[in-house]
């Protein structure tokens, strides 16, 4: 999928899947900015980035504060003077990444904080982006999903509540900025089970095509729209 010379801001572009996303754009020619509280991880990768002849920088930023995302957009839109892909890919599960912690167990500042950088922090990055991209008319926007949500994975109810809020927040914001030719698109991650198609797990690597595909023109007619790769380890 065609992505050089797109401007792709990916928040916790700094680990995980948003490492390996980070450096796949790059490696296809995109102008990535990497988003991350972590400052010597952020650096660390952006510098990897350049070092292997990329083109890529680093923001340090939490994403539940609307001053970090404004600071973002701004940073962004200073040194490439345009936005033209978001990917909403920071997300917080708890502490130490905290899972099967019975729902009457979460403290209410967890469940506060994992809200905060799921959902809030998804709309407070849309937020930014969305002037520029209006003013340009288009953009696209890929939100980060799990199949937590859909297979009601437990015990983890915040973290699975947030990734079930993200797709009724993609749908609708789908349907505010396709006026303005922005597409807005989740992708929802799977895990391997056992009656899945393909007998493969799943790694970040393999995801990347996915999220390429939605931040290529060549998804210009898909918005509001859930993609599972998940190698067939539940259907749709």
């Amino acid at each position: 999928m065609p992505v050089k010379d797109k401007v792709i801001i990916i928040t916790g572009g700094a680990k995980g899947i948003g490492a390996v996303l980070s450096y796949k754009f790059a490696e296809s020619g995109a102008k990535v900015v990497i988003v991350q509280r972590d400052q010597v991880t952020g650096n660390q990768v952006a510098s990897d980035i350049k070092m292997k002849g990329h083109e890529a920088m680093f923001f340090k930023a939490d994403v539940s504060s609307e001053s970090d995302t404004q600071g973002m957009a701004k940073t962004t839109l200073e040194k490439y003077g345009r936005i033209d892909v978001l990917i909403n890919n920071a997300a917080y599960k708890g502490p130490d990444g905290a899972m099967n912690k019975p729902f009457d167990q979460i403290p209410v500042e967890e469940w506060d904080r994992v809200m905060a950088v799921n959902l809030r922090g998804a709309w407070l990055c849309c937020k930014a982006v969305a002037p520029s991209m209006k003013a340009q008319k288009k953009g696209k926007i890929i939100n980060t999903g799990s199949s937590a949500w859909d297979v009601g994975y437990g015990p983890w109810l915040h973290y699975v509540t947030t990734k079930a809020g993200l797709i009724g927040f993609t749908r609708s914001l789908a349907r505010e900025l396709g006026v303005f030719n922005i597409n807005v698109n989740l992708v929802s991650y799977g895990s391997r089970l056992e009656d899945q198609f393909i007998k493969k797990q799943p790694t970040p690597e393999d995801l990347y095509g996915t999220v390429a595909f939605l931040a290529s023109e060549e998804s210009d007619f898909v918005t509001g729209q859930t993609i599972h790769p998940n190698a067939g380890a539940y259907l749709h």
